[in-house]
């Protein structure tokens, strides 16, 4: 089951007021980015977010942890029904993105 993009367009309607908020397709489905950093994924239309120790803060004691896919690490799940909370998700991804470090740069290959 892949990721609606009705899913990605909603979340990133509630994200708005965080910034500049964008997402991208990844394997079928999304990351979602905020300036300039991966702070998301959105997989099977469920909205895993990057762990940090600011994030783990905001979010409590309630914190359910679970990758994403298989294989991958655990994220926070940030449960469906706390998405219609837009200034609460935005303050969330605003939180971890600047928690998080800045994107190692890319190394152009030669040839």
């Amino acid at each position: 089951m892949s990721t609606q993009l009705s899913t990605v367009d909603y979340l990133l309607e509630q994200l708005a007021s965080a910034g500049s908020v964008s997402a991208r397709k990844m394997f079928g489905e999304y990351g979602l980015y905020y300036d300039g950093k991966i702070v998301a994924l959105v997989c099977d239309d469920q909205f895993f977010l990057k762990p940090t120790s600011e994030g783990r803060a905001f979010l409590g004691e309630a914190v359910d942890e679970q990758p994403a896919y298989s294989g991958a690490r655990p994220s926070f799940r940030i449960d469906g029904e706390r998405w219609d909370d837009a200034e609460w998700m935005a303050e969330l991804v605003r939180v971890t993105t600047v928690a998080l470090p800045m994107p190692k740069p890319k190394v152009k290959k030669k040839g």
